[in-house]
Parts: C-alpha cells; structure tokens; sequence
C-alpha cells in the first residue's frame, strides 16, 4: 500500500473561551501547508470517531487524552478501531506494547497541545518509530517498516 499523507487537525472549546462546552473532535484533513494555504479552504477526509467510553481531550495527561492517542495512533499506523486492534484506552484485552505506545504518545505530544492542533501523520509515524527503536523492539507494525520521504531528500 502506497504512502497515504494527511493531517489530524484536534478542536478543542473550552467553555472559558468560546462560550457552551463542546465535545472535543479530531478531524483527519489533506495536508495543507501554513495558515496562507489554509485560508483557501481545507479538504476534510473524515472524522475521527469518539469512543463509546468517553470523549477526546488533550492539554492534560488522562483518560480523553488517551482516548485520543489511541485514535491517532491507530488511524496513522493503519490499524482499524482502536479498541479490536488492542491499542484502545478502555478495550479489553490491550496489547501491552500498543499500550505503552499511546501512553507515551499521550505524555510527549497530546499533553503538550492546546485548544487546537494540526500534526501530519509523518510526524506520528516517525515518532512511533522512534519510540519502538528506543525500546529495542524490532516487530513494527507494517506502516512503520517504510517511512515517507524527507522533504530535502525530494530536492536532490
């Protein structure tokens, strides 16, 4: 299967700053690259969906935070639903390293974000890969066994 790019863009509305509370949604778009391109307007692809367990969150370390992990984390490395591929925050029986994969996922990079968010799939991919080299894990998923081309590797 050929290298498919896209963007996960997190929105997030905190009732503080935006009026009534909203859930928190991860919509999976067409890569756009700066604010000047997105202007035009983005292609959304499809939206991400909630667990039945609870919603998405990010900014904290918790249990939306990992329900998020889990989506991203699944939806880029090509996994299916989270929870039957045992990546899922509340399924059951969770794969241990799949598990410690979006725990660490939710520590390094969700827990950092704000409101809103945009991160391509490269960029978990790469950092999935990292993390399973760091571990000394030699079985990766199949979409880590080949990673998309650098951009300066295209301009030689």
């Amino acid at each position: 299967m050929a290298y498919e790019d896209r963007t996960y863009h997190g929105i997030q509305k905190s009732a503080e700053t935006e009026g009534d509370w909203h859930p928190a949604r991860i919509l999976v778009e067409e890569p756009e690259f700066g604010p000047t391109e997105r202007q035009y307007g983005v292609t959304m692809l499809r939206e991400l969906p909630e667990p039945e367990h609870g919603g998405f969150g990010w900014g904290y370390n918790g249990g939306g935070t990992s329900a998020a992990a889990a989506a991203v984390l699944a939806d880029a490395l090509d996994l299916g639903d989270p929870d039957k591929a045992g990546i899922g925050y509340a399924s059951y029986p969770n794969d241990p390293v799949l598990a410690d994969l979006r725990e660490d996922f939710c520590d390094d990079v969700l827990s950092q974000f704000y409101d809103r968010w945009r991160l391509r799939r490269g960029v978990v991919l790469r950092w999935a890969r990292a993390w399973y080299l760091q571990r000394g894990i030699g079985e990766l998923p199949v979409a880590l066994r080949a990673l998309p081309p650098l951009q300066s590797q295209s301009r030689r």
